[in-house]
């Protein structure tokens, strides 16, 4: 299936590694040039060597601080500087730190807020009026599962992703008249480093090894696995496609049946 996604360009956040760097390389692979940040610019240039040394898209790595919003503009400027416009964007960012309410500070919320939410609304505000003007653009957002379903103990991820799922679904309707697309994609535990490291902390304060605790997990979804970044990756593809032209406004999962909702 030709997704028609050659010769556009996007914009993918936290992209040296896990779910980011997996849609970077989909993306490339359908011959989509990219512009990727992260706050590691090693990790960053060794994404960008291998992508373009796998599939020849041209590829530019701008490192920044999701929550700092001159960083944001930075990487869109660098963008347009480069590739001239933004087509695409997915939005993303590293998840925030894990506890229950009474042990997060409100420090700890601002900073969860910018990272999380702002990042998304300013990434957003910087190509939406490319888009508009013409009159072609996609947006995915990549929340979690916890915005269905919420997991204990993600007290900032469940609250903030769910406000990036109320944005993006809003936005939908405001910007569809443009032939501009707005999702949400919902991953499920999908062997990544941020899954990894989740496991290790909650495995340490129950005093067992986090292999154990990736099977809880395992026996918690239906399929009794988790998933891999580039199933992930592969769904992202098409909601950024061409073909995905009359997809607006949805939430979808990638977690192998965890959710137990009927919608």
């Amino acid at each position: 299936m030709d997704l028609g996604l050659k010769g556009k360009v996007a914009l993918v956040a936290a992209a040296s590694r896990g779910l980011g760097r997996a849609v970077a390389e989909e993306l490339a692979t359908e011959g989509a040039s990219l512009v990727l940040c992260a706050r590691g610019a090693e990790a960053l240039d060794e994404t960008r060597n291998h992508i373009e040394q796998t599939s020849g898209t041209p590829v530019l790595v701008v490192p920044a601080d999701l929550s700092l919003a001159g960083d944001i503009a930075n990487v869109f400027s660098s963008g347009l500087e480069r590739f001239g416009r933004v087509d695409i964007l997915v939005t993303n960012a590293g998840g925030p730190p894990t506890g229950q309410f009474d042990t997060l500070s409100r420090e700890s919320w601002e900073a969860a807020t910018r990272l999380t939410l702002h990042s998304a609304l300013e990434l957003t505000r910087h190509v939406l009026p490319g888009m508009k003007e013409r009159r072609w653009g996609r947006i995915l957002n990549i929340t979690s599962i916890a915005v269905k379903q919420p997991v204990d103990n993600l007290m900032l991820s469940n609250s903030l992703r769910a406000a990036v799922t109320g944005f993006g679904r809003t936005l939908a309707n405001e910007v569809a008249t443009w032939g501009i697309t707005v999702n949400n994609i919902m991953p499920g535990y999908t062997r990544t480093e941020r899954v990894t490291e989740l496991a290790r902390m909650m495995a340490e304060k129950e005093g067992i090894s986090a292999a154990e605790f990736v099977g809880r997990w395992e026996r918690e979804i239906p399929m009794r696995r988790l998933g891999e970044p580039r199933e992930f990756a592969a769904l992202v593809a098409f909601l950024v496609s061409e073909r995905a032209s009359y997809v607006t406004g949805t939430s979808i999962p990638v977690d192998g049946g965890w959710i137990r909702a009927l919608l």
